[in-house]
């Protein structure tokens, strides 16, 4: 039976912000620090750059099994254990004296970390009707915000001790996180008439059965591919000459792509009055302007800037209308399609992870940008054939 729901107020609604930030941003302080771990293990461009695939893979994994449990189970015990398993990813990281183990700790912490789209939905459904969407607003803030600023705080961090005092510190902040998270998060149960086994199936049921799922979550995927295929190396383009930053310096263009994606928060509001469809394409097509500017960042760094603020700015306006449509037609099943379209998203990042270290390797920062903008007029050509299945409702 569903529990009486509880008040929302504005210190909960920041500790959530806060804890969405904390969780997803465990999977992107290895960004910045790619080059100075590859020296470590002494790797190749390519497994490096295989860490932060098996990032994305683990929170993809986490999306499709772990997710759906918030449908069944009590969701504050669920958050607090998720958040302290992280924590624990996080310390085999820092131990790690190896590749293998170092993937290990990733993994988990990948898997974990999607404690983040759980706390989304809870937020959302915590929340009165008529905040809903600025509650669910403020916490995806936090999610944009952790992603981005992940990277400036691990190159500071990397400066002052080293790259695995990322990881030790991550893993405490994690860990007093779930601490208060535990004291002040109200309990909260909502259950529904299925297994887990049938909660699994009934998001491929969605797949099958809603063409404007299945269009949203593909245009998400590969917008979130290109958002991997620019981060995964440009630590290894800023290390190089003509540039030869620091882990610092590098860390500092998170700031940089922090100001694009929260530009984009305006995403939703114009899918709200019924512009979603013009907003994507207006947003694929800027994606792909935005290559031209990064390919000239080989050499300019006014170019790289504004190339990044650009894909950002595309990458998270597209993904804030795809939740905002999806979720506007089936608010029913917001968990599992957040588990759906969330899993496509992550897939997305882990293909664009490869491709981009692949690409780097034999290639250069040139083979980067051509990546990208394959990977952008495939989006484009998509969107065009998949959107005549959705009609704008203001």
């Amino acid at each position: 039976m569903k529990s009486p729901q509880p008040v929302l107020n504005t210190p909960l609604v920041a500790l959530m912000s806060l804890a969405t930030g904390l969780s997803v941003a465990c999977n992107y302080y290895v960004q910045p620090l790619l080059e100075t771990v590859a020296r470590t293990f002494a790797l190749s461009v390519n497994q490096a750059g295989f860490i932060v695939t098996t990032a994305q893979l683990g929170y993809a994994a986490g999306l499709l099994l772990l997710v759906p449990l918030g449908d069944m189970l009590e969701r504050r015990g669920l958050i607090v254990i998720m958040s302290l398993l992280a924590a624990c990813g996080l310390v085999i990281t820092a131990l790690s004296p190896s590749l293998t183990i170092m993937l290990l700790g990733t993994a988990l912490t990948g898997l974990f970390s999607v404690v983040a789209q759980i706390l989304v939905p809870l937020a959302a459904t915590l929340a009165e009707p008529a905040k809903r969407g600025k509650v669910v607003g403020t916490v995806m803030s936090g999610l944009l915000l952790g992603i981005l600023l992940a990277r400036t705080v691990a190159g500071g961090l990397a400066q002052l001790g080293g790259w695995r005092t990322v990881y030790w510190v991550a893993s405490a902040l994690m860990a007093l996180m779930a601490l208060a998270l535990w004291r002040y998060l109200p309990r909260y149960r909502q259950s529904v008439p299925l297994n887990y086994g049938q909660l699994l199936g009934s998001i491929f049921t969605l797949y099958r059965t809603n063409p404007v799922l299945r269009t949203r979550a593909v245009t998400g995927c590969l917008a979130f591919a290109n958002f991997s295929i620019l981060w995964t190396s440009m630590a290894f383009l800023l290390a190089s000459p003509p540039y030869g930053y620091s882990e610092g310096k590098i860390g500092l263009l998170g700031l940089v792509g922090a100001a694009g994606a929260l530009a984009a928060r305006q995403a939703g509001a114009l899918a709200d009055k019924g512009k979603a469809r013009l907003t994507t394409a207006a947003g694929l097509i800027l994606m792909l302007i935005s290559w031209a500017f990064t390919a000239l960042g080989s050499h300019s760094l006014a170019a790289l800037i504004v190339g990044i603020i650009l894909l950002d700015l595309t990458v998270q306006g597209v993904h804030i209308t795809n939740q905002s449509v999806i979720y506007s037609r089936m608010p029913e099943a917001r968990n599992r399609l957040t588990a759906g379209y969330m899993t496509s998203y992550f897939i997305g990042g882990a293909a664009g992870s490869l491709v981009s270290a692949s690409a780097f390797q034999y290639a250069g920062w040139k083979g980067v940008c051509v990546a990208g903008a394959s990977l952008t007029l495939l989006n484009i050509l998509s969107w065009w054939r998949g959107s005549r299945h959705e009609v704008d409702t203001p």
